[in-house]
């Protein structure tokens, strides 16, 4: 990121806002064991359900758990989960969006192939199918959606590259002998960059908001795992004698898809003057997510 962008996402002050989130949230992940004041997994019943104090600024749970600490070992479950399940996206995604888009002819026509029976086929009824089979956990849970969310990224990726490819700077390198490694890392990829990273900023928002969801109806991380998702399932019974269960765990959901969306929508500003296809990453978003 130049320092050009850089000084545009700057005035986008939502986008600093949920950077600032995020840097937080990743801060507290990581030092997760220091910042936690108890151990998130210590059951103590003659503590449940006790209010925010000085020893448990969060208050406690149903079996008398600290919910800050919970809270915060969340964020390496749900952040972590959220951000390898992307990566993978873009490992199949990129990679086979290059391969279409570069080579068309009968390649290109199967990958597309594949993309559209991956961008129709429904996530959660897959989901379902698979945690019937294989039991719940969020590595399943996980798995299905990169199975089928690298299509966008394959879609917007083959796009981008069939306008690269007829750039002069690219016919430029093919006339001075450069080898297609070369002009498809250095020349297409890089240029491909931009939107690459507006898609996978609100991506990683929808598969928090989505892992979370699995986890509260029992399909994802499974009791007694620190997990967002699995907070808001165990305050379901407290829901009237004690709010404060389910408000914790579902501010901590809203403000992480928050800060994600936000910086995707600031990546997009900022990055749409220096690529014509970041628009585009978003609408890939809206239209697969």
């Amino acid at each position: 990121m130049n320092n050009s962008i850089f000084a545009k996402l700057k005035k986008q002050k939502l986008a600093v806002l949920g950077l600032f989130i995020i840097s937080v949230f990743t801060l507290a992940g990581i030092f997760a064991p220091i910042l936690s004041p108890h151990d998130p997994y210590a059951v103590d019943l003659t503590q449940k359900l006790l209010k925010p104090s000085a020893e448990f600024p969060l208050g406690t749970d149903q079996l008398g758990r600290c919910i800050l600490s919970r809270l915060i070992h969340g964020i390496r479950t749900s952040l972590t989960t959220a951000i390898m399940a992307t990566v993978l996206m873009l490992l199949i995604g990129v990679p086979l969006g290059i391969m279409a888009g570069y080579a068309g002819g009968w390649l290109d026509n199967a990958i597309m192939r594949l993309v559209d029976i991956a961008s129709t086929f429904p996530s959660s009824l897959l989901a379902l199918a698979v945690v019937g089979v294989l039991g719940p956990s969020t590595v399943n849970i996980m798995l299905v959606f990169v199975v089928l969310w690298w299509a966008p990224f394959a879609r917007i990726v083959r796009s981008m590259v069939i306008k690269l490819k007829e750039k002069e700077f690219v016919l430029a390198a093919i006339a001075a002998g450069s080898s297609q490694t070369t002009i498809i890392l250095k020349h297409i990829t890089l240029n491909s960059i931009s939107p690459i990273i507006v898609l996978a900023t609100l991506r990683i928002a929808a598969v928090i908001m989505h892992i979370a969801a699995f986890s509260f109806i029992g399909l994802g991380s499974q009791p007694p795992i620190a997990d967002w998702g699995v907070m808001l399932s165990d305050s379901r019974q407290y829901l009237t004698s004690y709010p404060l269960m389910l408000l914790w765990p579902g501010l901590a959901i809203m403000l992480a898809v928050f800060a994600f969306n936000v910086l995707g929508e600031g990546l997009n500003d900022a990055l749409m003057p220096a690529s014509g296809y970041a628009a585009a990453a978003k609408e890939a978003e809206e239209q697969y997510g």
